[in-house]
């Protein structure tokens, strides 16, 4: 995993960060709606399969991988990886656990599956220790749907990693629809760009 710092100077984005990160700081979300109908006709595990889906787009386009690092640096993440917070039923608490990404699918939810049998019961916020600095944050709420959702962060517009959170999927007109909720910061990443994202996951997803 590499870590490319940014020559502001020198970026094409530089008016936009700047505008969005400090003269008008901002933040948004949207929430669509995704065909998950061929992951449910291939009897597929839905979560990791998701979490496959959501880091290779993340890790085809730099506005996704870019962030402000431990040093206070402006850089371009080479890797993203997913950090996915997992449920426990006894203590009605969550814990976060991530794993590395591997681009094919088949291999990726195979370290899924281990890292859900080692830590997937561990206690706390943190199942899986030493969260790495190039992960990117999923949450999955399957006991309901939704046709809205925003996470409002105190520090938050120094945050410019995407977060997901997934909703409860149901039945459509024949198709298997999952709300998906995709927060972003304004300073690296345009509507275009949120679009693009959700179109490449839709087809990634049919094909």
């Amino acid at each position: 995993m590499e870590f490319k710092k940014i020559d502001k100077e020198n970026w094409g984005r530089k008016e936009y960060f700047e505008h969005y990160f400090s003269d008008a700081p901002c933040t948004y979300s949207i929430t669509v709606k995704l065909d998950i109908t061929r992951i449910k006709e291939k009897k597929q595990k839905l979560y990791p399969t998701m979490l496959y889906y959501l880091a290779t787009v993340v890790n085809r386009h730099a506005e996704f991988r870019t962030v402000i690092n431990e040093d206070g640096e402006l850089g371009i993440y080479s890797e993203m990886i997913p950090c996915y917070t997992v449920f426990h039923k006894d203590t009605e608490t969550f814990s976060n656990l991530w794993t590395e990404y591997k681009p094919n699918l088949d291999d990726f939810c195979a370290a899924y599956e281990e890292d859900m049998l080692k830590y997937g019961k561990q206690p706390g916020i943190t199942g899986k220790p030493n969260i790495p600095s190039n992960s990117f944050t999923v949450s999955m709420l399957p006991w309901a749907t939704f046709e809205g959702f925003n996470l409002n962060l105190q520090k938050g517009y120094k945050y410019l990693t995407p977060i997901f959170t997934i909703g409860k999927y149901y039945q459509e007109n024949e198709r298997i629809i999952i709300p998906l909720a995709i927060q972003v910061h304004h300073a690296v990443c345009d509507g275009f760009h949120v679009c693009r994202f959700i179109s490449e996951l839709q087809e990634r997803i049919y094909n």
